[in-house]
């Protein structure tokens, strides 16, 4: 149905704006009429030339899902019905996106479909987890609580990840820039020192022979270069795809000196936060771990989450088989494993989850310390090299002279 944009006034002489989704200009109007809003002005809504160019709407964001958990939640627990809540929501919804992803929700539940399997239909916003939950509050009549332990878990879940994106902000930029300025310097300055040393004549030092050789090298293979980096990244990308690939690339991860060790903290962080709120909204604990391992974005630790699934199934504990894949510490499942034995495993795993968010914390600022003076070193030594290297030549003459 098309949308008319309305203005109105009350009956107490104030104005008030909105939208109404209407067959009609005469639907809007009875419908204000309704509402005891005289109108003023009544059109429609003109199309947007480019709704149905997908790259050029708006994108749904982690934060705009996470304050409409937030919102619903509290909503449901003013005792508003679920049609109206997303009534509401989709009214007030200011991305584009989302707004039409809320109005195809609501439509969805008003046919007679669960919210859980409404939401189903969008998979890249709202993930297993977030629809097993739901349903899991539909099923116990606690969707309130449920979407506020979602939202809580997707606020530090997004802290998280950008606390890692965060660390490697500044190496990776760092690099980018050095590697650019070697570039320029090897491409565009050598070679005028290489003509102004040809004209001087005489026996250049070892470095800088190196240097212009490097010079020469880069700029008669320049696109050849340029082309072996690309396919190399592609490569790597299709190899990455493949089973064997990201087992191996993932495994690796895990095993690096620093970043290794961060990255097992985020992994067991994650891992604790999820089966936690799962496990604590009423999600079973096989279907929970099922989920745990779908969303765990390394491929070790998603084998490590397969194998206990497969060993809870078999009748065995949650400790056992994490101490057997060797990818969570030994404090971990000893941990769980008293959580299991005092029945209260999710409040365990939240603890869990609370002390590795802070020990990401920590990691993420260890890392930031030691990285900061590696790459100042290594910008001082690659760069400050090649100027020694072509500055040594003009000592020479300066001393011959």
């Amino acid at each position: 149905m098309p949308v008319f944009i309305w203005e109105g006034k009350t009956k107490n002489n104030q104005i008030q704006k909105g939208e109404l989704e209407a067959a009609t200009e005469d639907a809007v109007r009875a419908t204000l009429a309704r509402m005891r809003i005289t109108p003023t002005k009544v059109k429609k809504k003109p199309k947007d030339l480019f709704e149905n160019v997908a790259f050029l709407q708006p994108v749904v964001k982690e934060k705009d899902v996470i304050l409409f958990a937030r919102q619903f939640s509290t909503m449901i627990d003013a005792g508003l019905p679920i049609i109206q809540c997303l009534e509401i929501l989709h009214t007030q919804q200011e991305n584009k996106t989302f707004k039409g992803m809320l109005k195809t929700v609501k439509e969805s539940v008003e046919s007679g479909a669960t919210l859980a399997d409404s939401l189903k239909k969008y998979p890249k916003h709202f993930d297993d987890l977030f629809v097993n939950m739901i349903a899991a509050g539909e099923a116990g009549g606690i969707l309130d609580t449920i979407l506020r332990r979602l939202a809580g878990y997707m606020e530090k879940a997004a802290k998280l990840k950008s606390q890692v994106k965060g660390a490697m902000v500044y190496p990776v930029v760092t690099l980018i820039i050095a590697f650019l300025v070697l570039v320029v310097i090897l491409v565009f300055v050598i070679p005028v020192f290489q003509e102004m040393f040809a004209d001087f004549g005489g026996e250049l030092p070892g470095p800088t022979k190196i240097v212009v050789g490097m010079s020469e090298f880069v700029k008669s293979k320049i696109l050849y270069l340029i082309i072996g980096m690309v396919l190399f990244f592609f490569a790597f990308r299709k190899y990455y795809k493949t089973e064997k690939g990201r087992e191996s690339v993932d495994g690796l991860l895990l095993k690096l000196p620093v970043f290794g060790i961060l990255l097992r903290k985020v992994a067991v962080a994650k891992f604790t936060r999820t089966m936690g709120t799962m496990l604590g909204s009423g999600v079973a604990i096989l279907e929970a771990l099922d989920i745990v391992a779908k969303t765990a974005g390394n491929k070790t630790i998603e084998k490590a989450v397969y194998n206990v699934r497969s060993g809870i199934s078999e009748g065995r504990t949650m400790a056992d088989p994490l101490a057997e894949s060797g990818v969570f510490p030994a404090m971990v499942c000893q941990m769980i494993s008293v959580g299991e034995s005092t029945g209260a495993l999710d409040a365990m795993l939240e603890k869990i989850a609370d002390f590795y968010d802070e020990e990401v914390d920590q990691a993420v600022d260890n890392l930031t310390s030691l990285i900061e003076p590696f790459m100042l070193v290594f910008l001082g030594t690659v760069i400050g090299g090649l100027v020694i290297a072509m500055y040594l030549p003009i000592f020479k003459m300066a001393g011959a002279i």
